[in-house]
């Protein structure tokens, strides 16, 4: 492990849970129960076998609300579960758990669960998991900007000492840039997912719906970040 090339911030938006299902007969929510049942195999597999030390994941969007409240109100439960019952195998592997995204509009339910996760993994330090709950990436800016220009009229800071380390200390987590995200189901697009720490992350978009991208479908896309030729702006 410690010769292969790995991202040190893999962000994944999980996608395709509903197609996944309705290929199958299934309802919607089904195919969310199964891409979390997914998910905790995924992430045992990360932080036990590759040295990737953060992990972002968009679980649900700002938007997301506007989807049918049974849908909503089940994915609701969902979290609860899988916050106070399935996420022992992260505690596990020693790491932290935390959360970016507006807690309004979540139920008291989801915002408990979500605080035990993050009192009981806050000292951990083997890895972070970053999950994006009731999440924007443009929300996330404004609300930095309210932080930021609250502490210029206290005078707690300064105008121009205003710079990207500032920025990103303001955001919800102060985490390092992403380096690689993968959207699964063959969607291209970012769909608002941490597009100030993605400036200058790679991408890969496998056809693979979520419930069904294990391991090896993992693997696959980390090859594909191996094969990039990062430049940040610098001509070679």
């Amino acid at each position: 492990m410690s010769d292969v090339l790995y991202p040190n911030h893999l962000g994944i938006i999980m996608d395709g849970n509903g197609r996944w299902a309705k290929e199958r007969g299934l309802s919607r929510s089904m195919g969310h129960k199964a891409g979390a049942d997914n998910l905790i195999k995924l992430l045992d597999y990360i932080y036990k076998n590759t040295s990737i030390k953060v992990v972002s994941l968009y679980a649900f969007s700002t938007e997301n609300f506007k989807r049918d409240k049974k849908e909503v109100d089940y994915l609701m439960d969902l979290f609860v579960t899988l916050f106070n019952n399935k996420l022992g195998t992260i505690k596990k592997n020693n790491v932290k758990v935390v959360f970016s995204g507006r807690r309004e509009n979540l139920p008291q339910k989801v915002l408990d669960s979500m605080d035990k996760t993050i009192k009981d993994t806050k000292n951990n330090t083997k890895g972070i998991l970053n999950i994006c709950l009731n999440y924007g990436g443009d929300y996330e800016i404004v609300d930095m900007t309210k932080i930021v220009a609250k502490q210029v009229l206290d005078g707690t800071l300064n105008l121009e000492d205003i710079t990207k380390e500032v920025v990103s200390k303001n955001l919800y987590q102060d985490l390092p840039p992403l380096d690689f995200v993968i959207r699964t189901s063959g969607e291209k697009r970012i769909s608002n997912f941490m597009i100030y720490q993605s400036s200058y992350a790679e991408y890969d978009f496998p056809k693979t719906y979520f419930p069904d991208f294990d391991s090896k479908c993992l693997e696959a896309s980390l090859d594909n970040y191996r094969k990039r030729d990062r430049r940040f702006g610098n001509a070679k």
